[in-house]
Formats: C-alpha cells, sequence, structure tokens
C-alpha cells in the first residue's frame, strides 16, 4: 500500500471515506431565533476533514496559514508517508539516538506519559498489531482474523518502555528495534492544538477547530452564546445527536468503534485494538468522550478508556480527575455514564 495515500487508505474498508467516530459542531436555528452565519473554511488533511469557524471576521492569508500548519504535522507525523518524521524514526534497526523536531517530539512524549499512566491500554508503540489486524499504514490486507502465533510474534514488538524521550537533547530512540511508533491516537488532538495555537497568535477569541471529529472552542459566538457541540449516537452509517455539550474554552475527543470496523463470520471487528492482549476490544463501552483544555491530552485518552472497557474505565477518570462521558450498548439499547468530573460540566 503506498503510506503517502490517506484517502486511499480509508477506502479500503468497504468503498467509502470512513468518517472518525466525534462529535459534532451544533449550527443552525435554535428553535425560532435564527444563528447568525459564522466565517470560516473547510479542508482535508490527514486522511479527513477539518473545519474552523469563527465568531470574528476572516483575515486574509487565514486558511492557507492553518492548513500549513496542519501540513507540516502530516508531514512529520504520519505512518502513511514514506518521507515523514516518524517513518524515518520507524525504519531505524537499532537503539541510537535520533533528533526529532519539537513539535514531534512533544507529540511523542504526551504519548509515552499517557501509555505509562494507563498502563498500556493506551500504547504508542500499538503499530505492529494495528498493521496485523488490517488497520495500519503497513496492512497488507483487511478482513481476515490474524492466528495466535502471528499476534503472539506482534505482541513481543508491542511496549512502551521501549521507547526513551529525552526532551533536553531533542531526541529519541528505540531500545527494541522492531517497535514502531503509531501516533494515531493523539496527532489528530495535536492537530486541533496546532490550529488553535495559530489563531490565538493572531489574536482572534472566538472561534471553534475541529480535526477529524476531535473539537477546541475558544470564547463565545457573536451572538454571546458557547460554541455547542453534541456527541454523536454511536451507530454506524448515520450521524445523529445524543447529548449536547457547551465548550467553554476547552476541548473535546471522542473514540469510538462504530466507524472504523470489519466484520467477518457475523462478528464485528474493532479498529480499537488492546495492546496489552493484541485483540479488538470487545466490550460494552460504544464510545468515550473526554473534555480537557489540551485536544492532545483529549484525544489520546479517550483513546486508552476506549481500550479499557467501562468499570477500568470509568476507575481510571474517577482517579485520575478525568472528564469522561461514556456511552454504553446492551444489544440495541444505549446507557450513559459519567465521571464527576464531566458531570460539573453540565451544570
Amino acid at each position: 500500500m503506498d503510506r503517502r495515500s490517506y484517502l486511499k487508505s480509508s477506502l479500503a474498508l468497504g468503498g467509502s471515506l470512513l468518517m472518525p467516530a466525534g462529535v459534532l459542531a451544533l449550527a443552525g436555528c435554535s428553535g425560532t431565533r435564527k444563528i447568525p452565519e459564522l466565517a470560516g473554511f473547510d479542508g482535508q488533511i490527514m486522511g479527513t476533514s477539518y473545519s474552523v469557524r469563527l465568531g470574528v471576521p476572516m483575515t486574509e492569508g487565514l486558511a492557507a496559514q492553518v492548513h500549513s500548519a496542519l501540513q507540516d504535522v502530516d508531514a512529520h507525523m504520519s505512518t502513511w508517508r514514506n518521507d515523514s518524521e516518524l517513518t524515518a524514526f520507524n525504519d531505524s534497526t537499532d537503539s541510537d539516538w535520533q533528533k526529532m523536531t519539537a513539535g514531534t517530539l512533544e507529540v511523542v512524549a504526551n504519548a509515552v506519559d499517557t501509555s505509562a499512566s494507563s498502563k498500556g491500554a493506551f500504547d504508542v508503540t500499538i503499530g505492529p498489531l494495528v498493521d496485523l489486524w488490517g488497520f495500519g499504514a503497513g496492512a497488507d490486507s483487511t478482513g481476515n482474523i490474524p492466528v495466535g502465533r502471528d499476534i503472539s510474534e506482534r505482541l513481543a514488538k508491542v511496549g512502551y518502555d521501549a521507547i526513551e524521550v529525552d526532551l533536553q537533547a531533542g531526541a529519541a530512540r528505540k531500545l527494541n528495534p522492531g517497535a514502531r511508533l503509531d501516533l494515531s491516537g493523539i496527532a489528530k488532538g495535536h492537530a486541533v492544538d496546532r490550529v488553535a495555537a495559530v489563531l490565538d497568535q493572531l489574536g482572534l477569541e472566538s472561534y471553534l477547530v475541529e480535526v477529524g471529529g476531535e473539537l477546541k472552542g475558544r470564547g463565545l459566538k457573536p451572538d454571546g452564546s458557547a460554541w455547542r457541540v453534541a456527541i454523536e449516537r454511536p451507530a454506524a452509517g448515520r450521524r445523529d445527536v445524543f447529548r449536547a455539550l457547551d465548550l467553554n474554552d476547552q476541548a473535546i475527543a471522542t473514540s469510538g468503534d462504530y466507524r472504523n470496523f470489519f466484520d467477518n463470520g457475523g462478528q464485528r471487528y474493532s479498529h480499537s485494538i488492546d495492546p496489552r492482549t493484541g485483540q479488538p476490544v470487545n466490550h460494552e463501552l460504544a464510545s468515550v468522550s473526554v473534555v480537557s483544555d489540551s485536544t492532545m491530552t483529549a484525544d489520546a485518552l479517550s483513546t486508552a478508556l476506549m481500550v479499557m472497557g467501562p468499570d477500568e474505565a470509568m476507575a481510571f477518570a474517577q482517579k485520575h480527575q478525568v472528564a469522561a462521558y461514556m456511552i454504553l450498548k446492551s444489544g440495541t439499547s444505549l446507557k450513559e455514564v459519567y465521571s464527576d468530573k464531566f458531570e460539573q460540566l453540565l451544570g
């Protein structure tokens, strides 16, 4: 597979572009009151869509600056590009220190920290398993069930403790030559934060940024209301509102098992792989949303909690004061549960 082609890889699972599990920006009318039309723009990057909505007039060249920032993330952190910084690191077969740009190293360091705090539910070295199950840049096919021997061989290459980061030296290394970094569970969140940083530097105080379903809002809309977003109903093939939430200078990210999956013999296999077992998750959690000041943090934590399952995820969220919202499935029924920190956001 050509690692440069995000869209081509996304099309591999069923013939249409896979929509990310996430949240939706709510716009349009509320009752009979017309919502002022917002300035903004949309685009495509990293195999997904992005959008920027502004509560202030557009400035000249803004769209180009945003797209440039997103292209920079793609060029450094993509596993689908042969020329990316991450691919160069992954292709190395030694344990020498390798220089990295500050942005990439920051994301890797945060990914390693989340891997440790979640005790491997999130693992930045999960790449070999993702490829084995047909969801990664190095995947040969999708829809085949790996045999136990192959899973064991890939598990031997997975382990976040094989990655060392030296922020002062601006370098990272891998102690296991077979380890491969996979930032797919954190890079979209980082991309949102990068766009927000561009807008902040320009002095814009009212915006909503979305990349692949992860969002960050700043300030208020022109009518004085908060940026209101909707957590999706976890259902394949449709995008419905399950719960609405105001973002008050906050970010939200969602992980779910209902968009990216394949069926085999009547069994659904999710792209959410548990790095500890090498198997796709199989529990009652349909989606997890996390609210945080940092979209990168929210992105990584939602991935970790999705892997954990309902009981472990809730215990983690309560212990670490994570604002987590979970939708559980039981047959055709759905139930919402949330942490104390998230409940505080509901007013």
